[in-house]
């Protein structure tokens, strides 16, 4: 990664999701253009495209390729459905080495009608048979913990304690945590949990966004950051002192910026960025 003090950017990474309407194509070129640095590719971005061709497209831009998302949804009721989540997700490792991405984001999964315990301990299983592949193609799997209230349906894994836990028990260079801030900002232990992440090399990503008031859709309507009432600041000077010195991600699920232009939207991230001096 390009750490230039000269540039205020040079730890800046937006996933393609933030700005929805664009093709893989044109975020590259606008990321590019704006000044930052990284890029996090969505999956469906790729649907349909010559991975070789996006790779080049990435690397040619001079962006770096910090994340492919997403993988994981490893639970199931049923072992031929968690079968099929493997194969999916060493699909997913593999467009990662394909472009030349740095890690797989893992949204871990949760079944209704099954406990989360039960849950948890498939997601253990699921890693325990993806890590060898994944180090065998030098992408690293990144465990992101997500806010309770999707823990019906979408991850099992809802704080950072459960996700330094698990990544712990691997203790591999191949398995960490991407942490968003969206997820776990009303966390009373989350200082301990981020000191802990960082004490133990865990800390893969940093996901920025903001929880908007009121919240109209408890899925796509994050805000800006700094719009919200996410003490980011402080969240952020928890994960320096880590000693992490990654990209910070922005990551904005919104109906109401998908609908804007999507250059005065990317504008007002990289001014909100800046305020945080990172």
């Amino acid at each position: 990664m390009n750490k230039s003090k000269k540039n205020p950017l040079s730890r800046l990474c937006v996933h393609t999701i933030t700005t929805k309407p664009w093709t893989l194509e044109q975020a590259i070129e606008k990321y590019m253009l704006s000044g930052i640095q990284g890029i996090s590719v969505w999956r469906s971005y790729l649907a349909g495209l010559n991975l070789k061709s996006c790779r080049n497209m990435i690397k040619e831009s001079g962006l770096e390729a910090v994340a492919l998302v997403r993988g994981g949804f490893f639970t199931g009721l049923k072992k031929e459905g968690r079968a099929k989540a493997l194969d999916e997700n060493r699909k997913a490792i593999d467009e990662a080495s394909a472009i030349k991405a740095n890690m797989v984001v893992l949204v871990c999964g949760a079944t209704p009608r099954q406990s989360l315990h039960i849950s948890r301990d498939q997601i253990k299983s699921a890693l325990e048979i993806l890590l060898p592949y994944a180090e065998k193609n030098e992408v690293k799997l990144a465990i992101e913990p997500l806010h309770p209230m999707y823990a019906d349906t979408r991850s099992a894994i809802n704080t950072l304690k459960q996700a330094n836990k698990m990544a712990e028990y691997f203790n591999s260079p191949w398995l960490g945590v991407a942490l968003d801030v969206y997820h776990v900002w009303w966390d009373p232990d989350l200082e301990k949990q981020i000191s802990r992440c960082g004490e133990n090399n865990n800390l893969l990503a940093v996901h920025l966004c903001d929880w908007k008031i009121p919240t109209q859709d408890m899925l796509n309507d994050r805000e800006i950051m700094g719009k919200g009432i996410i003490e980011i600041s402080q969240i952020i000077q928890w994960i320096e002192k880590t000693g992490y010195d990654g990209f910070y991600e922005v990551e904005i699920f919104s109906d109401h910026y998908w609908r804007k232009d999507q250059d005065i939207f990317l504008k007002e991230i990289i001014d909100s960025y800046l305020k945080y001096n990172i």
